[in-house]
């Protein structure tokens, strides 16, 4: 049996860049809602339904991946999958979706001198959009068939508080896997923890090793996954919105920018500091939702972490691309052999940097602002939690693939119509 619930402990939500929806915990609209109450009752209707067989699959199809927010992106995958197993050499276009592209010999100059190393390509984009629908499908079928039972069973019974559950705990995840992975790379280049000389001194770095490559594109696929939803949310936008979409339009811009003109070795460094900050943020959530006993003393270590990764070495970063930046490393531009770092890549470095450094300090304020009202009043008002919780528990269906409301399954046999006699319905 679900226990009471109160208010979560921190009294405020906590700002920050996981704070991206996913498709199953968007808000829906009356339209789609009414929608779905069609297809369920043309679904429902007598089995000698005279609706030919293509277009009663069709309608079955747009209910099921309506409620299974997963299976979209799913059935791209496999078609993907399919079309190469065709033809399971590089001379199939869909190779270079699957993987990385642009072998090239060994570097003895490189940190790693007996591993292959990958040049970069268009065809890298195509492996970033196989794997921005790879990470769709994982998102939305652990919320949906891991995350809601979990949270259920951990007495979250609000559907607001469900989804952030959903949000923040499979973002703990993916940092949780990607943090130490970045860490491992880093520490087979010469920019190790952090060493600012690294970033410049073999500039440009052209190429790469294999995991340092497959590292930065999926991050680039991860980031291009959470953008595409936050832009296309349905919902009524989250107090910072508008912070958290340039956060992620300044997030692509760094990837696609450092990876383009082979600033990657400042780029890791950005990323690392990144995930485990929000990995740490993402479990302050997830413990504030359950009103875990150990939330005061694990979200003061968070802000520790915050403060040290995201300003103390990001501001380092910062501060080397007004002084290293040129007097390390070949400082001219020439587009014929690629180098780039000149007046221009610093100005824009700086911006981007600057402008990600500007949105972290804000969120910054935001949680010394809920530390403050965690120790001074714990009765602090839930701002954001409170505002997003009286919406969307009125409607049938709120959000996509909420299982609290009947999930269509339904057959069709040889001659169009359904087993069973009609549309069965599960709780």
């Amino acid at each position: 049996m679900a226990r009471p619930r109160r208010k979560s402990s921190l009294g405020s939500d906590i700002r920050g860049d996981t704070s991206a929806p996913a498709v199953s915990t968007m808000g829906t609209t009356t339209s789609q809602r009414a929608a779905s109450r069609s297809r369920r009752q043309v679904l429902s209707k007598d089995r000698r339904s005279s609706r030919p067989r293509v277009r009663r699959f069709w309608t079955w199809y747009r209910e099921v991946s309506y409620r299974n927010t997963w299976l979209n992106p799913l059935v791209v995958l496999l078609l993907g999958l399919a079309g190469y197993a065709i033809n399971p050499t590089p001379s199939n276009p869909l190779h270079a979706a699957i993987f990385l592209s642009y072998p090239q010999p060994p570097d003895p100059t490189s940190p790693q001198p007996i591993e292959i190393q990958y040049g970069k390509g268009l065809k890298d984009i195509s492996f970033v959009l196989f794997y921005t629908f790879f990470f769709s499908f994982t998102r939305e079928l652990l919320m949906q068939r891991v995350l809601r039972p979990i949270a259920h069973k951990c007495g979250i019974v609000k559907k607001a508080k469900v989804a952030r559950f959903m949000e923040q705990t499979y973002t703990a995840i993916y940092f949780g896997v990607f943090g130490p992975v970045g860490l491992y790379v880093m520490y087979r280049t010469e920019v190790w923890y952090f060493r600012i000389l690294g970033f410049y001194e073999r500039y440009p770095h052209h190429t790469h090793t294999a995991d340092f490559k497959a590292y930065y594109l999926l991050q680039a696929a991860y980031w291009s996954q959470q953008a595409i939803v936050l832009l296309l949310q349905l919902e009524k936008p989250r107090k910072d919105f508008k912070e958290l979409v340039l956060h992620h339009v300044v997030t692509l811009t760094l990837i696609a920018c450092s990876y383009r003109f082979h600033f990657t070795y400042i780029g890791i460094a950005v990323f690392v500091t990144h995930d485990i900050s929000d990995f740490f943020l993402a479990t302050s959530k997830t413990l504030n939702y359950l009103d875990h006993p150990w939330i005061g003393p694990y979200f003061g270590f968070f802000i520790l972490v915050w403060v040290y990764m995201r300003h103390y070495i990001n501001i380092g970063i910062i501060v080397s691309l007004f002084r290293e930046f040129e007097t390390v490393g070949p400082w001219t531009l020439d587009w014929g052999r690629q180098y780039y770092k000149c007046r221009l890549a610093q100005v824009i470095s700086i911006s981007l940097l600057g402008s990600l450094q500007a949105v972290n300090l804000f969120w910054l304020w935001f949680i010394l602002r809920i530390a403050k009202r965690f120790v001074m009043d714990k009765e602090a008002v839930d701002e954001r939690s409170e505002e997003e919780d009286n919406g969307n528990e009125d409607d049938e269906s709120s959000t996509q693939g909420d299982e609290i409301t009947p999930r269509i399954e339904i057959t069709l046999t040889e001659n169009g119509n359904a087993t069973n006699g009609e549309a069965k319905k599960n709780q």
